[in-house]
Formats: structure tokens, C-alpha cells, sequence
């Protein structure tokens, strides 16, 4: 099943300016305004990823009169890996308001040999059968942690209609992985792909680790 890849960061938009701040080094150092600018991403790819969602005509009673306004059938259920998808997830849940939520806790196992692999240790989510999910998480490195937490989340709570994953940036190897390892009907909305990662699976030019540069650095 191919999955269907939008770039934002292809076209001339407020987007870019917020993909050049959460890049840049200096402005990294003020932690609330890298999270308020993941936020603020995440409510522009929830808008964009909302005109194509299924809409239906419902009447509305205005002080003046009827008016008839398309309204979604559904809302999306939100799903976000802990914890830097978190922003994100906030700046999601800012357009769909009124979704049910979940959460994956995953992270890289790592070895000495500088090896990792990943661990998925908490999940949480209503069921997902029948429904859109809208899975998000702010970097695409390897693709791992994200295809790993949406096997989970179905193994749990039943497979949805179409899953959107949601992240910033990503690296060309991670996209096709994820574009290779989904079955579920998918689209991908990503800010920007770098085709570079470091032998430890960091992403060139990328922008750091997003989980420290919103929370704080782990000891």
C-alpha cells in the first residue's frame, strides 16, 4: 500500500520561517519559543491535513437567519510518541479540539557498541477501528520508533480507515522506511526531508534532539 508524502516545506509559506527557527542553534537556546513554534506547526499541518477529512452540510440558526456550513462527520483520533511529540500533539489538538487522544512511550534502547534499538513501553488509546488517526511525532530519523508505535497501537486498539503520521523533519532513509513498512491506506505530512543521518542516527542538518530542546536535557 503506497503512502502518499506531503512536504510543506515545498511551498513558499509562514511554515518555513518556523522550520528556520526550530533549525537555528541560537534561537533554539529560548526553549519556550522552540515548543510555541512546534505548536504553531502542528496547527498548520492540522489544517492543511483537515481539507481531506469528510465533511457534511449541516444547518446553523445565526441571530439573523440559517446558514448551511460544511462540518466534519468525524474527528480524527490524535496520537503522539512521548515525549517530544508532545508540542506537536498540542498543536494538533488546538485544530481538532475535540478528538480522543492517545500516547506511545517509546525510546532508543541504547548499547555500547553505539547501537540502539527501540523500546515501546506504554500505551494508551480508544479504539481505533473504522476511524482516521492522526499519529504524530517531531522527527523522522531511522522510522523505527514511529512504525513501531503504530504496529502497537493497532495490535491494541484495532486498525483504522487511514492513518496520517505527522512529523517535521525527517531524513530520506526514514520516509521510505516508513513509505515500505505501512499497510493501513497512509499519508505522511512532514515538514522537510535532509537526506543526511550520522552513523548514530541523527539527522544532517536536522535540528538536534527535539524531546531536549522542548523539556530539558535527560540525565
Amino acid at each position: 500500500m503506497a503512502v502518499d508524502v506531503k512536504v510543506l516545506g515545498e511551498q513558499n509559506s509562514i511554515f518555513n520561517q518556523y522550520i528556520a527557527e526550530i533549525r537555528d542553534s541560537l534561537i533554539q537556546k529560548d526553549r519556550m519559543r522552540f515548543r510555541r513554534n512546534v505548536q504553531r506547526m502542528g496547527q498548520i499541518i492540522g489544517y492543511e491535513l483537515s481539507k481531506t477529512l469528510v465533511y457534511h452540510e449541516e444547518e446553523v440558526i445565526t441571530p439573523l437567519g440559517k446558514a448551511f456550513v460544511p462540518k466534519l462527520v468525524d474527528y480524527p483520533v490524535l496520537a503522539t510518541v512521548l515525549r517530544a511529540g508532545l508540542p506537536l500533539h498540542q498543536g494538533l489538538l488546538d485544530v481538532f479540539d475535540r478528538s480522543d487522544n492517545g500516547f506511545v512511550s517509546a525510546y532508543r534502547k541504547h548499547h555500547r557498541d553505539n547501537e540502539f534499538e527501540i523500546e515501546v513501553e506504554y500505551v494508551s488509546c480508544t479504539s481505533l477501528n473504522s476511524k482516521q488517526l492522526v499519529l504524530s511525532d517531531t522527527m523522522v530519523a531511522t522510522g523505527s520508533s514511529l512504525a513501531l508505535s503504530y504496529q502497537a497501537l493497532i495490535d491494541e486498539y484495532g486498525t483504522p480507515d487511514h492513518v496520517h503520521f505527522v512529523s517535521l523533519i525527517g531524513s530520506l532513509e526514514g520516509v521510505e522506511f516508513i513509505k515500505n513498512s505501512i499497510e493501513t491506506p497512509a499519508t505522511l505530512w512532514i515538514g522537510a526531508i535532509d537526506e543526511e543521518m550520522t552513523a548514530q542516527s541523527y539527522i544532517v542538518p536536522g535540528l538536534g534532539d527535539a524531546g531536549d530542546l522542548s523539556f530539558g536535557q535527560k540525565d
